[in-house]
């Protein structure tokens, strides 16, 4: 049996970390798209998401048709879904994107890895209780590292866009509220099925808002492989690999290591790209990452079940 539990925990740690270096190199996929062919980001973020939304529903029915199924008949967890699918996932998913057309795909992702921060602070208000140490030194630390990323320590200057800034921020904000707004009906279905529903019902209302079909792309073999990465690699074997090590190691620890994606969107930038980081954004960078490690220990999921 400790074997098993060994080998289980072993899985389950490199499926996460495997995962987190998807997502990594799915947002240096995104910086290339737009660096090189000048993509429309609604028509990006349209595409990945309901390319990976209908081979995850087709693989949820391969796997679970039941729990498919099952979510239809309740009105009020298809209200959730649908709140979840346009005002999470779409919009996590668009200002992602903005946030690495407008900076860089390290910069952007570390920027989105506030949303800890804000899902602490959802429980604070929700509870009526006062920040704890570790969460007013987590605030600290995140606002210190945004500072640090958006100056360089220079009031007078902004080291990054402010459309940069803002869209990175605002995308933390849909996570924290995604992973909110979906654990009643995330518990009931699995996450298969409401990630695979929220990803094509949000890229269909994101394709029809945005006309995506007005601005399509010039692409020849590297740019279709580069969309075809965000689709499989970062999107539908990332999200199933990181499922899958929640499961066998537990969400605190998956979240912690999932934040290898921080290192890896950097590095890929950096390698590939040839993104240029300077001392001040490995700086933010760590601030912003130690908030992830401290507020995941402290585990604030209990408050939200």
């Amino acid at each position: 049996m400790e074997i098993k539990n060994s080998s289980k925990i072993l899985r389950g740690t490199l499926l996460t970390i495997i995962g987190g270096i998807c997502w990594g190199f799915s947002g240096a996929c995104g910086q290339y798209l737009f660096t090189h062919y000048g993509l429309d980001t609604a028509w990006l973020a349209s595409v990945r998401m309901i390319s990976a939304g209908l081979l995850l529903v087709l693989y949820g029915i391969i796997i679970s048709r039941k729990s498919m199924t099952a979510i239809w008949n309740n009105r009020k967890d298809i209200i959730t879904l649908l709140v979840f699918s346009i005002f999470g996932l779409m919009f996590c998913q668009y200002a992602y994107l903005l946030a690495i057309s407008y900076s860089n795909a390290g910069t952007a992702t570390v920027l989105q890895y506030l949303f800890p921060v804000f899902i602490m602070l959802y429980v604070c208000i929700s509870t009526h209780q006062l920040p704890k140490k570790i969460e007013i030194v987590s605030i600290v630390l995140a606002l210190s590292g945004t500072f640090i990323l958006a100056t360089h320590g220079n009031l007078r200057e902004m080291a990054i866009t402010k459309q940069g800034l803002i869209w990175g921020i605002l995308a933390g904000i849909a996570v924290a509220f995604y992973s909110i707004i979906s654990r009643s009906i995330m518990g009931k279905y699995g996450s298969v099925t409401v990630t695979g529903y929220g990803m094509l019902i949000g890229g269909v209302v994101l394709c029809i808002m945005g006309q995506t079909w007005n601005n399509m792309p010039q692409l020849d073999t590297n740019g279709i492989i580069a969309i075809f990465s965000i689709v499989l690699i970062g999107t539908v074997f990332a999200f199933t690999l990181y499922f899958q090590g929640i499961k066998d190691i537990g969400a605190v620890k998956a979240s912690m290591l999932v934040c290898v994606e921080l290192v890896s969107a950097a590095l890929f930038a950096m390698i590939w790209l040839h993104t240029q980081f300077e001392v001040f954004d490995l700086v933010g960078f760590v601030f912003i990452t130690m908030t992830v490690f401290l507020l995941a220990k402290k585990d604030t999921r209990k408050v939200l079940e």
